[in-house]
């Protein structure tokens, strides 16, 4: 064979090799793969219904939703997709709003319409003229871009397109993302590399990975992005920050994702030259009314700003002697006027330690329930500690009727294994939404005290804590991913079961190759009670290492503060362990509302979950499964480590059915996380033995090091801290 033969067949090989069902693929493109639709029979369907693309209207949201629409089609059906102004053909897909289209307002869907918001849409089978049509419908521009992602995702999902009729509307008014982003560009809890916002090139340079991320929050719904961490500085209010800030917003824009920027309460001394920051002061009024206008100058439909007050040494109100409600007043009053609102974190500290610091929040903030201004929101962490693997639903949902809670999840993975552990929140967040509060008697659930059902707010938001950095893959670990998409899929409708938006999510990011699907699902759903399982079962919380919180430390003590300690948590000693959070201990359980501090009050009817969380328990308690309460912390932390080895089975037995190149990557991180658990089952059950003096049981793993083994490791490579 000559050189120029077996150069031929290299190239043929290459090319059979990268144009092959199985092409690499690094997750760049997330969920939004828009892959040709394998099912021939799906694929012949959606091409008869689907012959011509007619979006009426010229806005920059409107040209978004058209390329959208091509590039999704074109993908999906194998073929591009003629777009035309008017109707020429049978079978069209029409996109607009009564105003834009023709089309669709010929269509008289006002009433219809009408149901659906400003946000919301109609996806509807129709004939017009004779001529069958596919309608997107909306009332504004940005709801058909709503509209035509989840258009987009029926096809990416083999769903039947044939005779559509639905109405889809957010439960929830304001939908955000919180980057705890500097402005070096570090990403505190950040495991997904460096921030997104390259501030040195803004504003004359905008990536398109800009364009990209806002693409993909568009497409599930998430409409506001607070640009910088909580721990804020005070230099982005600047001028030559703002700059940068407002190109950022013309390019979310066209997306429906509105900018918000963190206050640092002190900004103006800091960057004012007040010698004061108190609330009261006219001066500092009107610095802020100054500033607020100025942001406005700039971003005309910026969203308003997110504060951490008088937390982990933030400055705030109360160090002029104010309250909370003093502080948020005064930044609403600077908003208010342009439609900006204010979402003021309730995760606080007090100068003073706490007998429990699960109560402080409840103690500070329900004595100024209607006190705030009403384009403030408090927002609640979804538990009373700290994002911790499980906690029980924070108090205060439930606790303000007469002020909106916004809900603050983490999908960060700051104390669930960080950029090395599969865990799939969707499960976690939807423990919390629906928990029953008791506010308003049975069935309100924390859900409705966030979408305002229950006490009518006007104003309604949730919040995620984003896992996103400028990795390729956006948030280091590829299932990552599944957490920003679930937490902006719950954000439009919480109703959503936890296993349709994994198999919505399997089937646009990977195949709708049910064997590989079906595992896969279950391999997610499982994946975060085996988390919680190997780190903090029944009910344990707030054990992780110090500082940088990555692996075990239930032995941290001895520091500044006895609340930033791991023994102030457990307490465990030779009797038992656990947080006595009933009468006879913190009390916290009489923050719930009675009917669920009945429960949780009672050693014999709190969910075994919490547990530890509420009651301080002897060893030798028998739990439901009959065994000791020593024994049955072995047997949970064993079966953590246990679920991982399955879900490395499960990996294993799917190569050949997904890219080498994405197997590779949660194959090798689930070796990882394999690791990391048995270090977690090891290290905990060898300290808590040194209190119970119980032998772990026979027919169990014994841990591979000495208790100092353990004790002595600290990595000093972790990033995000």
């Amino acid at each position: 064979m000559n050189q120029k033969s077996v150069c031929l067949l290299a190239l043929l090989f290459l090319s059979t090799l990268f144009s092959g069902s199985l092409r690499a693929e690094d997750g760049y493109k997330l969920w939004l793969q828009y892959d040709q639709v394998q099912d021939a029979t799906k694929l012949q369907a959606y091409r008869q219904t689907v012959n011509e693309l007619v979006v009426q209207g010229s806005s920059p949201t409107l040209t978004a939703v058209q390329k959208e629409l091509q590039m999704g089609l074109q993908g999906l059906l194998g073929k591009p997709v003629p777009a035309s102004k008017q109707a020429n053909q049978q079978n069209i897909l029409v996109a607009g709003t009564p105003a834009s289209s023709a089309l669709i307002k010929a269509l008289n869907l006002d009433a219809k319409l009408k149901t659906v918001g400003d946000e919301g849409y109609l996806l509807l089978t129709a004939n017009q003229n004779g001529k069958k049509q596919t309608v997107i419908a909306a009332n504004t521009d940005i709801g058909v871009l709503y509209g035509s992602f989840h258009f987009l995702r029926l096809l990416q999902t083999h769903q039947d397109i044939s005779n559509l009729s639905v109405a889809s509307a957010p439960k929830i008014k304001h939908r955000v993302l919180n980057h705890w982003d500097n402005l070096d560009r570090t990403v505190e809890r950040g495991y997904a590399g460096f921030s997104l916002w390259d501030w040195h090139r803004l504003p004359g340079y905008i990536d398109q990975r800009y364009i990209d991320y806002a693409r993909a929050n568009a497409s599930i719904g998430i409409n506001g992005t607070v640009l910088t961490n909580v721990n804020a500085n005070a230099l982005v209010l600047t001028e030559d920050y703002l700059k940068k800030v407002a190109a950022l917003a013309d390019a979310f824009r066209p997306y429906g994702l509105k900018v918000y920027l963190t206050a640092r309460f002190s900004a103006p001394i800091e960057i004012g030259g007040l010698k004061t920051a108190d609330p009261l002061d006219p001066q500092v009024q009107a610095w802020w009314n100054k500033k607020s206008d100025e942001i406005y100058s700039h971003i005309p439909d910026f969203g308003g700003f997110l504060v951490k007050a008088n937390s982990e040494g933030q400055p705030g109100p109360q160090n002029y002697g104010r309250n909370h409600a003093d502080g948020a007043n005064m930044l609403a009053d600077a908003v208010a006027g342009k439609g900006g609102i204010v979402m003021w974190r309730a995760f606080v500290y007090s100068e003073d330690e706490p007998d429990d610091r699960a109560k402080q929040a409840y103690n500070e903030f329900k004595p100024l329930d209607g006190k705030f201004r009403d384009n403030v929101l408090v927002q609640v962490k979804n538990g009373a500690i700290d994002f911790q693997p499980r906690e029980p639903f924070h108090p205060l949902f439930g606790a303000m009727p007469k002020t909106p809670l916004m809900m603050e999840f983490q999908i960060t993975q700051e104390y669930l294994g960080q950029g090395t552990t599969l865990a799939y929140l969707s499960p976690m967040y939807k423990e919390t939404l629906e928990a029953d509060t008791y506010a308003e008697g049975k069935g309100s659930t924390v859900a409705k005290v966030v979408d305002g059902t229950l006490h009518n707010y006007q104003q309604t938001g949730i919040a995620g804590v984003a896992n996103i950095g400028n990795d390729r893959n956006w948030t280091g670990h590829l299932f990552g991913q599944s957490n920003w998409y679930a937490f902006g899929r719950l954000a439009w409708n919480h109703a959503l079961s936890s296993e349709e938006i994994a198999e919505e999510w399997v089937k646009m990011t990977f195949t709708n190759d049910n064997k590989f699907v079906a595992p896969v699902k279950d391999m997610m759903l499982t994946s975060h009670e085996a988390v919680v399982n190997y780190m903090t079962p029944l009910g344990l919380h707030h054990i992780m290492g110090w500082s940088h919180h990555y692996g075990p430390g239930p032995w941290i003590k001895d520091k500044h503060r006895a609340d930033w300690t791991s023994v102030y948590y457990h307490k465990a000693d030779e009797k038992g362990i656990g947080f006595d959070r009933t009468k006879s201990g913190s009390n916290a359980v009489s923050q719930y509302f009675p009917p669920v501090a009945k429960t949780y009050g009672n050693i014999k009817k709190v969910p075994e979950k919490y547990l530890l969380w509420f009651h301080h328990v002897p060893w030798d308690y028998k739990v439901n499964s009959g065994r000791t309460l020593w024994n049955e912390l072995a047997y949970r932390y064993s079966a953590g480590v246990d679920s991982v080895r399955q879900m490395q089975k499960t990996w294993d037995s799917l190569q050949g059915k997904v890219d080498e190149e994405r197997f590779q990557h949660v194959k090798q991180l689930l070796a990882v996380q394999e690791q990391e658990a048995e270090w977690w089952r090891d290290a905990c059950l060898l300290y808590f033995q040194t209190f119970s003096k119980r032998p772990i049981p026979a027919d169990l793993e014994k841990p591979a090091h000495t208790l100092d083994y353990y004790m002595s490791l600290d990595p000093k490579f972790v990033p995000g801290i």
